[in-house]
């Protein structure tokens, strides 16, 4: 294996024999080999395209579901991936034998090579995997490019699942996979990321669009973060599909509901609210699960990353389901719902009833629910604090938390930021610093949450708007600086997007990606002031500073 798609790569470099994440040697190469054969798709569903024949939507929504599925922490399950690969290998072949008059023969052998012995898989794998490719500024160029559609991929899945889904999001996957079969200059590959900025805002908006047309906008709300006396469920994940099936389920069984780590914003939504059993937010973020789990008594419901592996000490594991792309061995997999229909969480809702109640991490609340709609409710409140003073500076800290020990960083940015500093943040990053005391400034609370990853684009809008406020040409000459945290593939893709948006002298962190090579760095550095993040004093001096 070499895997380096996430923060926690060996030694910023790579893992090589087991990753640090969990992932077994074998499933890292299942998962590159899956890879290969969606890259197959991709130069398949290109060439047709250019020959003006379309691809199915479906092809394309499956295409963005296999490269979810392959995120950190999402599936640790070689059968289940050994499936995907069969499947990817039929949507291939249906696909080609549809166009193979448009499309021809002398094709990339991703496209051609087909394998119905599973015991085969992880041989081939090894010879179309990350160091197949050798120049390692192209590498790093293709990979980036990679990492970039899985987190599009990503929330291009979330926002099909409510109905909203753009054919220029699935054309560009497969544009984008087949342009890392093909030997592009380097102005192509970077033209290619900058590209794939482009189109994470528009699928970050696509989104946005599907979760507030179903659930109305993010609205200021306080969460609780105690238990009740009635059993559980924990819902984890991104999913709000999902949230709204569970609680629909669950009302007036004797159930309670509770959200961890990225499913926390589900609290805010209007159309979550009227459900009195939905009793607040335990634990923290996505590392914290082993002990949050272990202590929550009820079963688990993973709708998508971040699941980790189990420790020895856990017992948790009979309690915990899957769904979606996610996958863990030994774990219950509820099936995807039907068209028109529902998913069926009635075995979740059985064994929650024969559970304890949970037991109390924390008690008190926590203040969210900071996206667009909600901030330019404000927004003459927050154009006045920053005309009088009273605001200084906007530090956007978004992203991803991880479990490093340098990741307390963001928590000393936050508490030694002057009083006059706002911090806007989506993501599981918060949980560094959402719990934390920081007042307010005019009502205006120095923490406000927009809710999930895919929620920067809430920020980003939110930044746009300020700039039209106060009628600057250029974003950057905004009071605003970005300290972004991160850990995953859809970081990457929100990354992208904040360079795509022109953003300038984002500062990076806990360390760079281990994925882009000195050369690539210096075009990052030169083009848009990439840094990384250092000690936090230092950094607070040159934020409040605009530097």
């Amino acid at each position: 294996m070499f895997c380096f798609q996430c923060q926690e790569a060996a030694k910023n470099q790579g893992c090589t024999i087991k990753g640090v994440c969990g992932k077994e040697n074998d499933t890292a190469n299942l998962q590159d080999l899956l890879i290969y054969n969606l890259k197959g798709i991709g130069v398949i569903a290109s060439a047709a395209k250019a020959q003006g024949a379309a691809t199915p939507k479906e092809t394309g929504l499956f295409v963005a579901q296999a490269l979810f599925t392959t995120i950190t922490n999402t599936n640790y399950n070689e059968e289940n991936l050994k499936d995907w690969i069969l499947q990817a290998q039929k949507v291939k072949k249906e696909l080609f034998e549809s166009m193979k008059d448009k499309v021809g023969s002398n094709l990339h052998e991703s496209a051609t090579w087909y394998s119905d012995d599973v015991t085969s898989f992880s041989s081939k794998a090894q010879t179309v995997g990350v160091l197949s490719t050798e120049n390692e500024d192209v590498r790093s160029l293709r990979e980036l490019l990679v990492i970039g559609l899985k987190g599009i991929a990503a929330y291009a899945d979330h926002a099909s699942v409510l109905g909203v889904e753009k054919d220029e999001i699935y054309d560009f996957l497969f544009k984008a996979l087949a342009s890392t079969t093909q030997d592009l200059s380097v102005d192509e590959m970077v033209g290619m990321v900058l590209k794939a900025g482009e189109v994470a805002v528009t699928t970050m908006a696509a989104l946005d669009e599907a979760n507030t047309t179903a659930y109305g906008h993010p609205e200021l709300t306080e969460v609780n973060l105690g238990v009740g006396s009635n059993p559980g469920i924990l819902i984890s994940g991104h999913d709000l599909k999902d949230m709204e099936e569970l609680l629909k389920q669950t009302q007036g069984k004797g159930v309670d509901v509770y959200t961890h780590g990225e499913m926390l914003p589900a609290n805010y939504y209007p159309a979550f609210k009227k459900f009195v059993h939905l009793k607040g937010n335990y634990g923290g973020s996505w590392w914290h699960q082993n002990e949050d789990f272990q202590s929550f008594n009820g079963p688990i419901l993973m709708t998508t990353n971040c699941i980790v592996p189990m420790k020895n000490k856990n017992t948790y594991k009979e309690r915990v389901f899957t769904t979606g792309v996610v996958s863990y061995p030994g774990t219950q997999h509820i099936a995807d719902r039907v068209k028109g229909g529902s998913k069926d969480f009635s075995g979740i809702v059985a064994l929650a009833k024969t559970c304890e109640a949970p037991e109390e991490l924390e008690t008190g609340k926590i203040v969210g629910g900071f996206a667009r709609n909600q901030v330019l409710a404000l927004a003459d409140k927050v154009v006045d604090a920053v005309k009088s003073g009273a605001i200084k500076r906007f530090v956007v800290m978004a992203g991803c938390d991880g479990r490093q020990k340098g990741r307390n960083y963001f928590t000393e940015v936050a508490e030694k930021l002057p009083k006059d500093a706002v911090i806007l943040t989506a993501g599981c990053a918060k949980y560094r610093y959402n719990k934390l005391n920081l007042g307010d400034i005019g009502g205006i609370p120095r923490v406000l949450d927009a809710g999930q990853c895919n929620d920067c684009y809430s920020l980003a809008v939110i930044a746009l708007k300020l700039k039209e406020v106060f009628e600057l040409e250029d974003i950057n000459d905004l009071p605003i600086s970005f300290d972004i945290g991160w850990y995953e593939q859809k970081a990457v893709a929100v990354l992208l997007a904040l360079l795509h948006l022109g953003v300038k002298g984002i500062r990076l962190g806990p360390t760079l990606p281990a994925f882009v090579s000195p050369t690539v760095l210096n075009v990052l550095v030169e083009n848009f002031d990439i840094k990384l993040i250092k000690e936090a004093d230092a950094d607070v001096e040159a934020i409040m500073q605009g530097r």
